[in-house]
């Protein structure tokens, strides 16, 4: 089924995002944490694609073992880094005949990639590229990526904005968030959409902090502030289990004052794990059940 259909019949949506492990150990963890997730309902999970060899082919392999052997809706990540413009056609073929009906389509980072890849010509520039050439399948479902604080790459929130609302007049008919730790940023960027008239869903990308010299240094890679007292707290512990602890009070707060604003989409960064976003959905369970 179609996320955006997902979101307009229920009204809300709950998902999961996983990478492609590396060895077959890897894959049957994966499987059975995502079993395990399954238990919460989730509206659809996704897998990711990145930099490295053959990174496309295990994004394939992994959607569609997940497609066949559990009821899910899954959403393969392509990027304009790869494959190519000319490659990109059987990517599509092959999750069309598959029965994928949704995709995420990013650019791609360029400190992975390189910025001279995105050259315009062997690949596509921009997201926006790539959601009008997939839009020009009718048969998908396109989300892309917004980000709350700004894309680091764009000089000002305004130009930010305006990347999107490109984004959604190529064919995005949802987006996910950027992970975000101020719920302040999520909501200032809601209101500007607003302003413009951006209606699609908006999905809240939560990224428990488990590990945080991880977390830290997806933050510095991608722009996104650490709140000095989050920054603080976490810093002078020395036990992982107390950080595990305290990243899922803190998740478990963020997304609470979320659903009491409002928000009803939530978007898990699992980093292939399933204990603390079970936790955490089991904190928010009651107030998201009285509903």
């Amino acid at each position: 089924m179609k996320i955006s259909e997902i979101i307009r019949t229920s009204g809300r949506s709950l998902s999961f995002e996983f990478f492609p492990p590396n060895t077959p150990a890897g894959e049957e963890k994966l499987f059975q944490r995502v079993e395990n997730l399954t238990a919460y309902h989730p509206s659809f999970v996704s897998v990711t694609q990145h930099a490295g060899p053959n990174t496309l082919d295990k994004t394939r392999q992994i959607v569609k073992k997940l497609h066949g052997r559990a009821n899910l809706t899954v959403m393969p990540h392509i990027t304009c880094a790869d494959p190519r413009k000319s490659e990109l056609e059987p990517v599509i073929n092959y999750y069309r005949d598959l029965g994928i009906e949704n995709i995420l389509a990013l650019r791609g980072d360029p400190d992975e990639y390189g910025p001279e890849l995105f050259d315009g010509e062997t690949h596509f520039r921009y997201a926006s590229d790539l959601v009008r050439f997939i839009r020009s399948y009718n048969s998908f479902c396109t989300g892309v990526a917004v980000y709350p604080e700004g894309h680091m790459e764009s000089p000002n929130l305004g130009v930010d904005t305006g990347f999107a609302k490109q984004k959604i007049k190529e064919g995005a008919e949802f987006a996910i968030t950027q992970m975000f730790f101020d719920n302040f940023y999520f909501y200032e960027m809601m209101d500007r959409f607003e302003q413009v008239g951006i209606t699609i869903p908006i999905i809240a990308g939560i990224m428990p902090i488990t590990d945080f010299a991880k977390v830290e240094h997806f933050s510095e890679m991608s722009g996104v502030e650490i709140p000095i007292p989050i920054y603080t707290r976490f810093e002078e512990m020395e036990d992982p289990s107390d950080v595990v602890k305290a990243g899922i009070d803190l998740a478990t707060e963020q997304c609470l004052d979320l659903w009491e604003n409002g928000v009803r989409c939530f978007h898990f960064y699992t980093l292939n794990q399933d204990a603390a976003v079970i936790r955490i959905l089991n904190n928010i369970k009651p107030v998201i059940d009285s509903e």
